[in-house]
C-alpha cells in the first residue's frame, strides 16, 4: 500500500507540472520512467499520463505482469504497434495538447503516432520532465541506493584478495559480477571495469585477457542493481610497493575527492563541486590528466541527472544523489580514480559507499 501511494504521489507531481506547461497529456516510454511512475518493470510499453487518468499500454507479453505491478493504473492491451496503439488512445480520449520526449521516439515512431492520433492535436517536445523529478530522491530511494552501495562495497573489499600476479582482467570482472548476484543484486549497473597497469589510464577500460604483473596499478570500477536502484564505486590499488610518483598521484586524487565531497551540499551549483576537485588537482599540476567530469546523478539508472561537471549551473537539492569520482590518467603509465556515492541531505551529505580510501598496496 505504501509503495502504491508513492507511485500515485509521483504521478500527481507530474500532472501538476503538465498543468503548469499547459499540456493535457505526456507520453512516456523509457523503462526507468515507467517504473518510477507505476512500478511496472517490463522493458516495453507506454504510459499516457493525463490529469484524470494514467493508462499503461502494453502488449500481450506483459499483461499479467502489468496488472500485478502497476496498481491504480488503467492497463490497455495494444493490438497493433505501440505508436499506433498510443495514437488511437489519444484519438479516443480527445486530448488536444500532447507532450512527448523526442529523445525517446524515433522519427518513424513519431510519424506513426501522429498519423494514428489524427489531426487537430498540438504536439510539444518536452525532454527531461520525469528525469527532473527523479533527480530528487525521497528517503526510501536513498535507502535503496545505500543498500546497493553497501553491497558493491562489500564485493570490492572481498575481491582485493584475488588480485595476484597472473590473474586476468576478465577473471576478476566475472568474479565481481558473480559475487554481486550471489549477494542479491539483479545484475551489474554497468559493464564492470577492471584495468591493470598501463590500461588503468583508460577511464572506461573494458576487461581483457591481460594478466596482472608485479608493481602495477589496478583500477576496479563496479556497481550493483539492488531493488531497481544502482550503485557505482571505484578504488585503485597497487600490487607491490608503489614508487613515490604513484603515491603523489594518489594523494592528489584523494584530496580532490575529499574537497568535492565537502562541497556537495544543498544549494551548491554542480559546477562548483566539479571545480573543488579540479582546483586541488591544479595545485598538484595534474589537472590536465583529469579528462572527465567529477560525477553524475545516480538512481534507477547509473547515469542520470544532475551532471556534476564544469559549467553546470544546476544546484544540488536535498535528495540529490551523485557520484564523486575525480581521476588522474597518464597515458602509457596508468591511472588512479577514487569514486563514492553521495546523498545530499537537508543538512550536509552522506557517503553511501563504505570502502576505505587509504592507499592500498597488496
Amino acid at each position: 500500500m505504501l509503495v502504491n501511494k508513492c507511485f500515485i504521489s509521483r504521478r500527481r507531481r507530474l500532472c501538476n507540472l503538465l498543468q503548469e506547461k499547459g499540456l493535457e497529456v505526456l507520453i512516456i516510454t523509457q523503462p526507468a520512467n515507467l517504473y518510477y511512475l507505476t512500478g511496472f518493470t517490463g522493458e516495453a510499453g507506454a504510459l499516457v499520463a493525463m490529469r484524470a487518468e494514467a493508462a499503461l499500454i502494453i502488449d500481450g507479453r506483459f499483461t499479467v505482469q502489468a496488472r500485478e505491478e502497476a496498481r491504480g493504473v488503467s492497463i490497455r492491451l495494444q493490438k497493433s504497434t505501440l505508436p499506433e496503439a498510443v495514437g488511437r488512445f489519444l484519438r479516443a480520449a480527445r486530448v488536444k495538447r500532447v507532450g512527448y520526449d523526442p529523445a525517446a521516439l524515433s522519427v518513424a515512431q513519431f510519424r506513426e503516432l501522429r498519423r494514428a492520433a489524427g489531426g487537430g492535436r498540438v504536439w510539444r517536445e518536452l525532454s527531461g520532465l520525469v528525469e527532473g523529478l527523479r533527480a530528487q530522491k525521497d528517503p526510501s530511494e536513498i535507502a535503496q541506493i545505500r543498500n546497493a552501495a553497501r553491497l558493491a562495497s562489500n564485493v570490492l573489499i572481498d575481491i582485493l584478495k584475488l588480485l595476484k600476479p597472473g590473474v586476468r582482467e576478465f577473471e576478476i570482472a566475472a568474479e565481481i559480477e558473480y559475487q554481486m548476484r550471489r549477494r542479491g543484486a539483479s545484475g551489474p549497473a554497468f559493464q564492470t571495469i577492471v584495468a591493470f597497469g598501463e590500461r588503468s589510464a583508460l577511464p572506461h577500460a573494458r576487461p581483457t585477457g591481460r594478466k596482472l604483473g608485479k608493481k602495477e596499478l589496478v583500477v576496479l570500477d563496479l556497481g550493483a542493481i539492488l531493488g531497481h536502484y544502482c550503485s557505482d564505486i571505484t578504488r585503485t590499488v597497487f600490487v607491490g610497493r608503489a614508487p613515490e610518483r604513484i603515491r603523489h598521484w594518489y594523494r592528489a586524487v584523494r584530496e580532490a575527492q575529499a574537497a568535492a565531497v565537502a562541497a556537495a551540499r544543498a544549494g551548491v551549483e554542480c559546477g562548483e563541486v566539479d571545480g573543488a576537485a579540479r582546483r586541488v588537482l591544479a595545485g598538484y599540476r595534474l589537472d590536465r590528466y583529469f579528462v572527465h567530469s567529477t560525477g553524475h546523478g545516480l538512481g534507477l539508472e547509473v547515469h542520470e541527472e544532475p551532471r556534476v561537471a564544469q559549467g553546470q549551473k544546476q544546484r544540488l537539492k536535498p535528495g540529490s544523489t551523485i557520484t564523486i569520482e575525480p581521476g588522474v590518467y597518464v597515458p602509457g603509465t596508468g591511472g588512479i580514480r577514487i569514486e563514492d556515492d553521495v546523498a545530499v541531505l537537508p543538512e550536509g551529505s552522506e557517503v553511501l559507499t563504505r570502502v576505505p580510501r587509504d592507499f592500498i598496496e597488496l
